[in-house]
């Protein structure tokens, strides 16, 4: 390897063994300071360079990409607070488990804590958040230099898909001469050849085997045992990047009996399994004291994922005498109701195959999984009788009309609560995903098309008007970087998530301080970001869906919905549903 000076010969060894460990794709924002890497990045002919120009929408690109595809695409900044853009994303990635490698650029260290421009502390600057830090090395021409440098780049990507999946953060400091010009001595004419050039065959430099953590016999017999009773359930929740195979869930499910509750962010609730799977996605509809209470409790809960969405159902298992085993392959703890009895360190997959094994056919009582395949029926039964509009609508809508395969994104607040009550099991090769580690609202446009960057099935956005407005930024994302996407913007004018809380009762500071209505008009942005905006009523929108997903580049949809009679509409179904089951 040649190169004209130290820093091009650091940054292109640095680029070549993260392509070695395979990353194929890097979201670079533009600066003086991280020109090395840039550089790099941009001369390798096996990464795709993604360009934006806020690091903050570049970061949640790199982390919808990199939960849809469970791969690391590494974020690539200049110093200063562009690196502290990336703090929201950082944490997402944390929370939700999403393998994330930041690079920021960094002055040298004589200039830090000097007043030297564009310089902060950027030691540690994400804190807990990241799985692993390292202040890299100065580069330097030398043998054992260059082979820590790959090395490092090496254990980054190991630390950062190894469970539990998360953000590294390696901080890059570089003297100048930035560019890639000729310094007389800076590099020898000849380096090892293991340093300058890598291993051969385009090995990595170190290769991590990782071991999916599994029970052993014993204990995979005693938790067998413990699940041969007549009434138990398979709750899921959101999944971990890139997903759980839901083929072993319906393998469990078979073996068990067991009905399974499955998150619209799971990976389990929709797909060809469904087919012969007990499949229950209506919970939060009908999970209510005043009916549950007159149904036995479940005498074991088997649980993977994150903790559900919806709050119906935390709180219904909280309140069960079950024996609740919580499945996590990094033995985090994620069940805030802290009702749970035990702790199971496996990966998910693989258990579930082996406890199907062993246990053989099914011993779960008919009478239990059909009581609660008949309440999902009663509520999906009223939901479709109703004559009432809800925001509910439009998730069920685009679940039942969107192509086959399709990546769907969900916004946070009421568009993932909507889409976990309203949205039908199905066949359907649905991926669905959504931002749940921290439940933020930043980011979810280019999160959304990040994800749609790494496939190639057509992708629908369900976001709302703040959501929308809080990263409109990231429309930007549609040309630089090649995606489409058909964007669905549910527009209550405001926080109408707000309207399920108490404080919806004290008017003011209800309205301007927790609504906030914008009165934003978002038609504009189909000028700014070259795509077609249309605004349509609810009761055209399903004819306006059908006819954006077969269109050609980006369409938004605006539907326009009252925040406050969306919640009461909710709240009439679930006591229509209540009652008739209550009833039977």
């Amino acid at each position: 390897m040649t190169a004209p000076n130290r820093n091009t010969l650091w940054a292109e060894a640095f680029v070549d063994e993260l392509a070695r460990g395979g990353v194929s794709a890097v979201c670079i924002t533009p600066g003086s300071r991280s020109t090395p890497l840039t550089v790099a990045f941009d001369r390798h002919e096996d990464v795709h360079v993604f360009s934006h120009l806020d690091e903050r929408s570049s970061a949640f690109f790199a982390l919808g990409r990199a939960r849809r595809t469970g791969d690391v695409t590494p974020l690539v900044c200049t110093s200063g607070t562009a690196a502290a853009n990336f703090h929201p994303t950082v944490i997402e990635a944390s929370q939700a488990r999403v393998p994330l490698l930041l690079l920021t650029a960094d002055r040298p260290p004589e200039l830090r804590d000097s007043g030297a421009n564009q310089t902060i502390d950027q030691e540690k600057l994400f804190g807990s958040a990241v799985r692993w830090y390292r202040d890299v090395a100065e580069p330097e021409a030398d043998d054992r230099k260059l082979r820590s440098l790959r090395t490092t780049a090496a254990r980054a990507l190991a630390k950062a898909t190894t469970a539990p999946a998360g953000p590294v953060h390696l901080n890059v400091p570089f003297r100048k001469p930035l560019e890639p010009t000729p310094v007389d001595g800076d590099v020898p004419p000849e380096l090892p050849n293991l340093a300058g050039h890598g291993r051969d065959d385009d090995a990595p430099f170190v290769r991590t085997t990782a071991g999916a953590p599994e029970v052993g016999d014993d204990d995979l017999r005693k938790l067998a045992g413990a699940l041969d009773v007549d009434r138990g359930l398979v709750v899921a929740g959101p999944a971990d990047a890139p997903g759980v195979d839901g083929e072993s869930i319906a393998a469990l499910a078979h073996a068990t009996g067991f009905p399974v509750l499955a998150d619209p962010l799971s990976g389990l609730r929709f797909g060809g399994h469904v087919r012969t799977t007990p499949v229950v996605g209506g919970y939060d509809g009908f999970l209510d004291s005043r009916l549950t209470d007159d149904w036995p409790d479940p005498e074991v809960v088997l649980r993977f994922g994150a903790s559900p969405t919806s709050k119906p159902l935390r709180k219904y298992l909280a309140r069960t005498g079950a024996r609740q085993f919580v499945v996590d392959p990094a033995a985090g703890w994620r069940e805030a109701e802290f009702a749970a009895t035990d702790l199971v360190v496996a990966d998910p997959a693989t258990l579930a195959w082996r406890l199907a094994q062993v246990l053989g056919r099914g011993s779960g009582s008919d009478s239990w999984k059909s009581r609660w395949l008949d309440a999902d029926e009663a509520h999906f039964d009223e939901f479709a009788e109703s004559p009432s509009f809800c925001e509910g609508r439009l998730l069920a809508a685009v679940v039942e009309d969107a192509p086959d395969p399709a990546t769907v994104f969900v916004s946070n607040s009421m568009p993932v609560r909507d889409l976990d009550r309203f949205g039908a099991p199905s066949t359907k090769s649905l991926t669905v995903l959504g931002n749940r580690g921290a439940s933020g609202i930043d980011g979810i446009v280019s999160t959304a098309l990040g994800a749609a960057s790494a496939t190639t099935d057509p992708l629908t956005l369900v976001t709302g008007d703040l959501a929308y407005y809080h990263d409109m930024n990231g429309l930007l994302a549609l040309g630089r970087c090649d995606v489409d996407a058909t964007i669905v913007v549910v527009n209550n004018d405001g926080g109408g998530i707000f309207h399920m809380l108490p404080i919806a009762d004290f008017e003011p500071p209800f309205t301007e301080q927790f609504v906030t209505p914008h009165g934003l008009d978002f038609a504009p942005t189909e000028d700014l970001y070259d795509l077609s905006f249309a605004r349509v009523p609810g009761s055209e929108f399903r004819d306006a869906y059908a006819e954006a997903v077969g269109s050609e580049g980006t369409q938004v949809i605006e539907v326009e919905t009252d925040a406050e009679a969306n919640h009461r509409v909710r709240e009439r179904l679930k006591e229509r549903v209540i009652d008739r089951l209550g009833e039977e």
